[in-house]
């Protein structure tokens, strides 16, 4: 008669099935890792003295990639035995953290607007004159930029829930209106940025008209042709747009009139000061943080208006949205023209800002970086598009300096070709920490009573 198992047993065996599932599980992610690494990773190419193409093998960054996959997903699939491993997994942050920000959250906006307003000074007395430049410009107005072309699609697809691939496409009509009509008619910025959003948010509604009845997957589709076939107007009307080769000497904004140079009535002429480049840096670093802060301003009033509960409602449900007698027709149609406004508004800054556009600069992967930082912020939240501009688009910025690793991987390791490797990695273990965002809860725009947070959980997007 065989003897019952001990329950000391049981544990024991789980317990080594557990780590049989988990070696047999990062082995695949492993072998699919090798498969994949062999076209991509396992040569590089070179041109040598003969102008031949010659392929160099790197099966040593083959085996580095394999073996952190492996040991990456050996570690994740052992903590997700169990209930509780899954928790420890997904909370970094004490219990009730997020609804302590919640009660603080006005403190922390002032303390992030007192810090935006005096960002430049900061970086001037960290780095100096000379360094505090690549600080303003490349950070500072690189991730303004972004913020605010992210709280514009967040009116899209955070609020509208209406899937946007071609975002883009908004954001070069407003930089090519600034840079045709300042050059060929010599208007002023201040003229030209109100009209480069109006004309924005009118193909932001011809976009609306042909896409009312779509949603979901088919609504995505349609979007990002319409992106591609704004690049590819721009690229072959050489006429009208310069074709690849762009238009350049784009005038610069003035501040009030006087303009950013070394002569005698000059900025710094003006005001008695000593010529520099960081006078205009800091001017257009001011100016894209008052477009970002009327964009916030704008989507916050807009939510709490019906029209913003209407775009809500159409989130949550179409069906049950047009059965309340909401017109889903002009609600989709303003949130099209809306989000596209705002990115008119940011083209027409980009414009002024570089000197020099190129249908290069708005290709499909701008509008996926957009994209990404709305879904990666989290349910239309203003702070998550901004948290997650500054990860993305700083975090992106601070990876060109990865010289350090030459320390750990040799001399010839040149850290620029795996600079988009490590941060598409960070991205996918955001997602996977927090699968529906960074800020998952929201504050309701009506309640009953009190004020309560809603789970994420609750609220469906891109379904609209």
């Amino acid at each position: 008669m065989a003897k019952p198992s001990t329950p000391s047993a049981a544990p024991a065996a789980a317990s080594q099935r557990d780590w049989h599932a988990a070696f047999k599980e990062a082995a695949f992610a492993a072998l699919v890792t090798f498969g994949l690494c062999i076209p991509i990773i396992a040569w590089g190419t070179r041109q040598n003295m003969d102008n031949v193409l010659v392929l160099d093998p790197r099966w040593d960054a083959v085996a580095w990639a394999v073996a952190i996959v492996f040991v990456g997903r050996f570690v994740i699939a052992l903590r997700q035995q169990t209930k509780a491993s899954r928790q420890s997994l997904v909370r970094f942050l004490p219990q009730g953290t997020a609804a302590f920000f919640q009660r603080h959250s006005r403190k922390f906006s002032l303390f992030g607007l007192g810090f935006l307003v005096t960002f430049p000074i900061i970086a001037i007395n960290l780095a100096g004159w000379g360094g505090a430049l690549k600080w303003i410009d490349n950070f500072g107005i690189q991730i303004l930029i972004y913020v605010m072309l992210g709280w514009g699609l967040n009116i899209v697809v955070g609020l509208a829930g209406l899937l946007d691939l071609g975002y883009v496409a908004f954001y070069a009509v407003g930089a090519y209106s600034y840079a045709l009509l300042a050059k060929n008619f010599g208007l002023s910025f201040w003229i030209l940025l109100p009209l480069s959003g109006i004309l924005a948010a009118f193909w932001g509604m011809l976009l609306g008209f042909p896409v009312l009845r779509l949603r979901g997957d088919y609504l995505a589709i349609v979007t990002l042709a319409f992106g591609e076939i704004i690049r590819l107007v721009l690229i072959n009307w050489v006429d009208f747009s310069g074709g690849y080769a762009g238009i350049s000497g784009i005038p610069r904004p003035t501040f009030f009139g006087i303009p950013f140079n070394a002569s005698d009535t000059g900025f710094a002429a003006v005001f008695g000061l000593e010529f520099t480049p960081l006078y205009r840096t800091i001017f257009l670093y001011y100016l894209i943080l008052c477009l970002a802060l009327l964009t916030a301003f704008v989507t916050l009033r807009l939510r709490r208006l019906p029209v913003g509960r209407a775009w809500e409602a159409l989130r949550e449900d179409e069906i049950a949205c047009r059965s309340l007698g909401i017109n889903t027709t002009s609600t989709k149609l303003t949130a099209f023209s809306i989000g596209a406004m705002f990115g008119g508004f940011a083209g027409a800054f980009f414009s002024a800002r570089q000197g020099f556009i190129s249908p290069e600069s708005f290709v499909f992967m701008e509008s996926a970086v957009i994209l990404a930082i709305v879904v990666l912020g989290g349910m239309g939240s203003l702070w998550g598009c901004a948290i997650a501009a500054i990860v993305m688009i700083g975090g992106t910025e601070l990876l060109r300096e990865l010289d350090w690793l030459k320390a750990v991987f040799g001399n010839d390791f040149d850290p620029t070709k795996y600079r988009m490797l490590i941060f598409g990695l960070a991205m996918v273990l955001i997602m996977i920490w927090k699968p529906r965002g960074l800020i998952s809860t929201r504050e309701p725009t009506a309640f009953l009573k009190e004020k309560k947070a809603i789970s994420s959980d609750m609220v469906q997007e891109g379904h609209g």
